[in-house]
């Protein structure tokens, strides 16, 4: 376990610290003297115990009615964000969970500040929220194509390194008035390299049945890979905070990244202290009779 622990830690970025990409690797698999079999079965193993534990934490968070959980996902194109977010989540009550895939917003939405439409989405307590990209879009799409702040009807925008720092601080504080009101918050960024987004790009090419997840904007995006990068990297060190961290999960091989994140989320609400509301004197009367009346029907 603290084996497990070390590499959670690892990939945990520290607030404050100086923060590189290139010090992670997206192509991480763990012990290299272990075959890559042996690793695979032991990350699929650690997957279905987390996945069910995950099922027993869910409904204790969402018997407690004290917490809400906001899980983000980012990653370039073909990162594996969607296979991530089922996988991972199979396991759950769909009572307990709700997922939300931002589109474009619409002409309401850039009528709002860049958070409103998040707002609106925001898991109640004893839910699972999870948001499949959004409001990092804005310090990551917006960054790369700083155009689209023209859509945004804002006053004199000079999108330079103040304004870009007024929007890590507008998200911080966000994220930290929604933990002062019990939502816990876990942000992954599934940090794939260019070589293997290139892999699935081919795979989904020379499949029929996945040509209906390619866009024309997908190959035009990885045109702007190192601005991503570069955006990312900033973006990250400004907003991994002690009350909503940044993960940087290795996504080139799925099952190590689904591992990880299961074990996290599972970790994360375990050690939130919950437990199950009180039964009152009246109502443990009232499961007695109903016992008793049930039992004397046989």
């Amino acid at each position: 376990m603290s084996a497990i622990q070390d590499i959670l830690d690892m990939i945990r970025v520290k607030p404050g610290s100086k923060f590189r990409l290139k010090d992670h690797d997206p192509a991480w698999a763990g012990d290299q003297d272990v075959s890559k079999k042996e690793r695979k079965a032991v990350a699929e193993k650690l997957l279905s115990e987390d996945v069910t534990s995950l099922a027993k934490a869910q409904d204790l968070l969402y018997a407690s009615d004290t917490h809400a959980i906001l899980l983000v996902f980012q990653g370039m194109d073909a990162a594996g964000k969607d296979s991530t977010i089922a996988h991972v989540m199979s396991g759950v009550n769909p009572q307990g969970c709700q997922v939300f895939s931002f589109k474009q917003p619409s002409a309401e939405e850039l009528d709002h500040d860049f958070l409103w439409r998040c707002s609106k989405a925001l898991p109640e307590q004893r839910r699972i929220g999870i948001f499949n990209r959004y409001y990092y879009e804005e310090v990551l799409v917006v960054k790369v194509h700083p155009e689209l702040l023209a859509k945004q009807h804002l006053p004199s925008v000079k999108p330079n390194k103040e304004f870009w720092q007024t929007r890590y601080e507008d998200i911080n504080n966000f994220e930290r008035h929604l933990t002062r009101n019990a939502t816990v918050i876990l942000k992954f960024f599934l940090n794939v390299s260019k070589e293997e987004q290139a892999r699935r790009f081919l795979e989904r090419f020379n499949d029929p049945t996945k040509h209906w997840k390619f866009s024309g904007s997908d190959m035009q995006e990885r045109g702007f890979w190192d601005a991503y990068q570069d955006a990312y990297e900033e973006c990250i060190g400004a907003t991994s905070t002690k009350w909503a961290p940044w993960y940087v999960i290795p996504a080139d091989r799925k099952w190590v990244a689904r591992a990880m994140i299961a074990k996290i989320i599972t970790s994360t609400i375990e050690g939130l202290d919950l437990h199950y509301p009180e039964v009152t004197p009246e109502k443990v009367k009232q499961i007695a009779e109903a016992k008793k009346k049930l039992e004397g029907e046989k």
